[in-house]
């Protein structure tokens, strides 16, 4: 199962998620454009935490991202920044996408991709 994963550092299920890519009990992918969202948003967040954060799981966890360059050209979003995490699901092939995002999440599906909040996976998948 494909997922793109996309979340804040702080909760519980995102650092599931992420333990589970970082173990690779989970297969997900990124575009060069979400690891860069991703690896800014990290290093904001450990400098905040002060070591609150696994670095370990986290560099695991970026090491195991398939790297993915899409080709799709999706302009759906009502925030355009976030047509990214659809584009890049789209050429993955994703079946998920995980996110705390208000302007993915109300899209609720994208073709045969759910778009969820990393609570709901971590219930349907990684119990």
């Amino acid at each position: 199962m494909s997922l793109i994963p996309m979340f804040s550092f702080q909760v519980w299920y995102p650092k599931r998620i992420i333990r589970a890519v970082a173990t690779q009990e989970l297969d997900a992918c990124a575009s060069p454009q979400i690891i860069d969202e991703y690896q800014e948003i990290t290093k904001e967040m450990i400098a905040r935490l002060q070591g609150k954060i696994d670095e370990d799981a986290l560099s695991l966890f970026f090491q195991n991202l398939e790297m993915i360059l899409p080709s799709a050209h999706i302009e759906l979003c009502r925030d355009p920044d976030d047509d990214k995490f659809l584009e890049c699901a789209k050429d993955a092939g994703a079946l998920y996408i995980c996110s705390g995002d208000k302007d993915l999440l109300i899209l609720e599906k994208f073709e045969n991709i759910q778009i969820i909040t990393a609570r709901e996976f971590c219930e349907r998948f990684l119990v």
